[in-house]
C-alpha cells in the first residue's frame, strides 16, 4: 500500500509538472518579480490612506493584493506594513483578504486546473466578499481607527513609469496567450509528422506508470509532457546561479536560463501527439502567440538599467524558492493522499450543497495549512472524488486566507478581538459563498439568489449598527 501510495504521488507530481508549470506558472512568477522590482511601493500604497474615498481605498487595496502571489503566511509582513504605515483597517483587511485568493497566480492556475467557472466565481466571489469584510471591520472599529495616526505623506506621492507598465503588461499578455482557451489560439496553422516507430511504445510505457484516473483526477504524462520537465530541470540548474546570483552582475547561465526558458515555452505551446507514423507536431496560434510575445520583452528589457533588469531576475527567482519548492511537496502529498481517499467518503460529508458541508470545506481550509496555489490541486482532486462544487468553492474561499498560524501572526499585528472577528467574518461569508454558488450550480434563479444574499447583508448590517449603537452609549 505504500509503495501504491508513492507511486501516485510521483504520478501526480509528473503530471502537474508537465501540464500546470510552464504556461501558467512560469510567465506568473516573471509577473510577480516585475511587480516586485519594478513597480514602486508608493504607486500601490497611496491609495489606502483612511482619507481616500472608500471606492478608491477598497478597489486599491483589492488590485494591489491582485499583483502579489502569496498565501496566508506570505501576505502577513505585507499587511502589518501597510497597516503600520496608517493605511486604514478596512482597505488592509480587504488586502489581507484579497492577496491569497485573487492574485493572478491562484487565478489563472484555477482557471487552467478547474476551469473558468471555478476562476470567475473565485474571482467575484473573493472580491465582493473581501470588500464586505473590509467594511465591516472598518465599521465595527471606527473608534480604534479614528485614534490611529494617519498614513504619512510620503506615501501619497509616486507613479508607475510608462516603460515598466508596457513590460509588466507583455508579460501578463504571455501569461494570458498561454492559458487562455479560445478557438483562435488552440487554431491548427501548421502541421508535421516527425517519423519514429517507436513512439506509440514509449506513450505505453507512459501510460503504464503515470495513468490517467479521471475519477481521481489523475491527468497522466505525455512525451511532451516528459520532455518538458528535462527542460524544466535544465532551467532550474542554470537559473540556479543565473538567476539567484543575478544580483551580483549578469553571468553566462543568466543567459543560459533565459533562453531556456523563451524556448520551452515555445515548446510547451505546440501541440504534440502521438500517432501510427510518430509525433504529429503542429503549430497553433498559441504556439505564434507565445513565440511573438516572449520576442517583444527583448527590446523593452534593453530600454531598462542593468540594475532593474538584475532586480526583476532576482525578485523572481525568490518567488521561486519561495513557493515552488512547497508547491512541489504539496502536489506529491496530494497525490499520496489521493491513493487512499475513498468517492463515497467526499460525497458522503460534502456531496451536496447544505449547510454542514460548505462549513465542513470552511473548516478543512481554516485548521490545514496548505502553501499558495497548493489548494488548487486538493480542490481539483476533491472535485473529482464527488465534491459538491458549492463546498468547493467555501474550501477555495477560506483555505488561502486562514491558517492557524496566520491568525497567531494576526492578532499580534491587530489585537486579538478583531483577528478574531475577521476570522468569523471569513467563516462566515466563505460559507455563505458555498451556499450561494452551489445554488446556482443546482439551478436556482440568479435574482432569487440575489434576493437572499442582499436580504442577509442587511439583516447584518443592522444587526452590526445597533450592536455599534450599543457600544457608543
Amino acid at each position: 500500500m505504500i509503495v501504491v501510495a508513492l507511486q501516485s504521488g510521483a504520478a501526480s507530481l509528473a503530471a502537474y509538472l508537465a501540464a500546470h508549470v510552464l504556461l501558467c506558472l512560469v510567465p506568473a512568477f516573471f509577473i510577480a518579480g516585475a511587480l516586485s522590482a519594478l513597480v514602486p511601493q508608493q504607486s500601490i500604497l497611496r491609495f489606502l490612506g483612511p482619507e481616500a474615498p472608500k471606492y478608491v481605498s477598497y478597489t486599491a487595496a483589492a488590485g494591489a493584493g491582485s499583483l502579489l502571489a502569496v498565501c496566508s503566511c506570505t501576505v502577513q509582513p505585507l499587511f502589518a506594513g501597510i497597516y503600520s504605515k496608517g493605511a486604514g483597517l478596512g482597505p488592509a483587511i480587504t488586502f489581507l483578504f484579497f492577496a491569497p485568493a485573487g492574485n493572478i497566480l491562484a487565478l489563472s492556475y484555477t482557471g487552467v486546473a478547474l476551469g473558468a467557472d471555478f476562476a470567475i466565481a473565485r474571482i467575484l466571489l473573493a472580491l465582493i466578499f473581501g470588500i464586505g469584510i473590509g467594511l465591516l471591520m472598518a465599521m465595527l472599529f471606527r473608534a480604534d481607527e479614528q485614534a490611529r495616526t494617519p498614513m504619512p505623506a510620503a506615501f501619497a506621492d509616486g507613479g508607475i513609469p510608462r516603460r515598466n507598465l508596457l513590460f509588466v503588461g507583455t508579460l501578463v499578455a504571455l501569461l494570458i496567450a498561454g492559458t487562455l482557451k479560445m478557438d483562435w489560439l488552440n487554431a491548427a496553422l501548421a502541421s508535421v509528422t516527425l517519423p519514429w516507430d517507436g513512439a506509440a511504445g514509449a506513450q505505453a510505457v507512459l501510460d503504464r506508470l503515470v495513468p490517467v484516473d479521471e475519477i481521481k483526477g489523475a491527468e497522466g504524462l505525455s512525451l511532451q509532457g516528459l520532455l518538458l520537465i528535462v527542460l524544466l530541470g535544465l532551467i532550474g540548474a542554470a537559473a540556479w546561479r543565473g538567476l539567484g546570483k543575478v544580483d551580483e552582475g549578469f553571468n553566462r547561465l543568466t543567459a543560459v536560463s533565459l533562453g531556456l526558458t523563451f524556448a520551452t515555452l515555445a515548446f510547451a505551446a505546440l501541440g504534440v501527439r502521438v500517432t501510427g507514423e510518430g509525433l504529429a507536431v503542429t503549430v497553433t496560434g498559441r504556439t505564434l502567440a507565445v513565440a511573438a510575445l516572449c520576442g517583444a520583452l527583448l527590446p523593452q528589457a534593453r530600454r531598462f538599467d542593468a540594475w532593474d533588469m538584475q532586480q526583476w531576475l532576482w525578485e523572481t527567482w525568490r518567488f521561486v524558492k519561495m513557493i515552488f519548492p512547497l508547491l512541489v511537496v504539496g502536489v506529491f502529498l496530494v497525490g499520496v493522499v489521493r491513493s487512499f481517499i475513498q468517492p463515497e467518503w467526499i460525497q458522503a460529508i460534502a456531496g451536496a450543497n447544505t449547510v454542514l458541508a460548505n462549513l465542513a470545506g470552511v473548516l478543512f481550509g481554516v485548521f490545514m495549512y496548505f502553501p499558495t496555489l497548493v489548494e488548487v490541486p486538493i480542490a481539483k482532486m476533491f472535485l473529482s472524488l464527488g465534491m459538491h462544487p458549492g463546498p468547493l468553492i467555501a474550501y477555495l474561499m477560506a483555505d488561502p486566507e486562514l491558517s492557524l498560524q496566520s491568525i497567531l501572526i494576526t492578532s499580534a499585528i491587530i489585537g486579538k478581538l478583531k483577528a478574531w472577528t475577521y476570522v468569523g467574518l471569513v467563516a462566515l461569508f466563505s460559507t455563505a459563498a458555498g451556499l450561494a454558488y452551489g445554488a446556482w450550480v443546482d439551478g436556482t434563479p440568479f435574482a432569487t439568489l440575489a434576493l437572499i444574499i442582499g436580504g442577509g447583508i442587511a439583516a447584518l448590517l443592522l444587526a452590526l449598527r445597533l450592536i455599534e449603537r450599543r457600544r457608543t452609549c
